[in-house]
């Protein structure tokens, strides 16, 4: 088996711009999806190409919102995708805003078997679904486990998918490894499983394992308070410290570290329980990963 320092799924070639399609929701205020992932993967030297599966006047976590669903344009933006020969190093996907919108992803699979598969399967937390998530829709969702080259779920993502029962966010190891090798099972090639934290500890962890990998926990400082879109920016820091190069245990624990970061400068900003995650001035850390 594989370990985690010694695993890199992307090796940077020279002066080239590898490429990500972002498949995920845009939201006009409160940063999350999108507009964390376009910048982040920007700054990391890669060329991020857009699949916008919804557009949102503000993230769910509001109690007025307006989504707008853009199923009905995803295939007419593929074909105009296609006919140009876009080339992708990597397929991203996140937030989906209706089930038909798996088959987009699928698409770009086939069209794209070389590139790296990153599904971070966005459905909701706390051990609820996100108000917009119908079953129907989770179900799709886990249609896009099998083959994933990195999946990315928080605990109830990983309920959802494996249908074991939600257990809070302080879980043993035991059943860590239940989560993981079920989804494993599922076709997943690799696993991190994100925020376990056990009751009294300022610790997060997260664990990292896979068909050919060994497991391994990667742990980081817990702040004592929580910020809508640190999932979306653990997953695009995560992919960015990828596609610079960095084995797979770097990735992690840059991730880990980025969202604390991030979030000790958002707890700073006017409303921030509700903003989004701030972490604008620390792009220039997501850039040195090319160094």
């Amino acid at each position: 088996m594989n370990n985690a320092r010694g695993m890199y799924l992307y090796r940077r070639d020279g002066a080239y711009i590898p490429r990500i399609a972002a498949v995920h929701d845009l939201c006009g205020y409160g940063k999350c999806s999108l507009g964390v992932a376009i910048p982040v993967l920007s700054a990391a030297g890669c060329d991020v190409c857009p699949l916008p599966t919804s557009l949102f006047s503000a993230h769910t976590r509001f109690p007025v919102f307006h989504m707008h669903d853009t199923t009905d344009m995803l295939t007419p933006y593929l074909d105009a995708w296609a006919a140009e020969g876009i080339e992708l190093d990597a397929i991203y996907s996140g937030f989906l805003g209706a089930a038909e919108q798996v088959g987009a992803i699928k698409r770009l699979y086939r069209e794209h078997p070389q590139a790296l598969r990153i599904v971070d399967p966005v459905m909701g937390d706390g051990g609820k679904q996100y108000p917009t998530y119908t079953d129907e829709l989770c179900a799709a969702m886990g249609e896009l486990v099998d083959g994933a080259d990195i999946l990315t779920p928080n605990l109830t993502e990983a309920s959802i998918l494996t249908g074991i029962p939600y257990q809070g966010q302080d879980v043993d190891e035991a059943y860590v490894h239940t989560v993981i090798d079920a989804l494993v099972d599922q076709g997943a090639k690799c696993v991190v499983l994100k925020g376990i934290v056990h009751e009294g500890e300022a610790i997060i962890r997260n664990y990292v394992a896979g068909s050919d990998l060994e497991f391994e926990e990667i742990s980081g400082e817990l702040l004592p308070f929580m910020l809508h879109g640190t999932g979306d920016l653990f997953a695009s820091s995560l992919l960015a410290a990828i596609m610079a190069g960095k084995p797979l245990h770097d990735a992690v624990a840059f991730a880990s570290s980025f969202v604390c970061d991030a979030m000790r400068i958002t707890c700073k900003q006017p409303d921030y329980e509700v903003r989004g995650v701030s972490f604008e001035s620390l792009l220039g850390d997501v850039a040195a990963l090319l160094g």
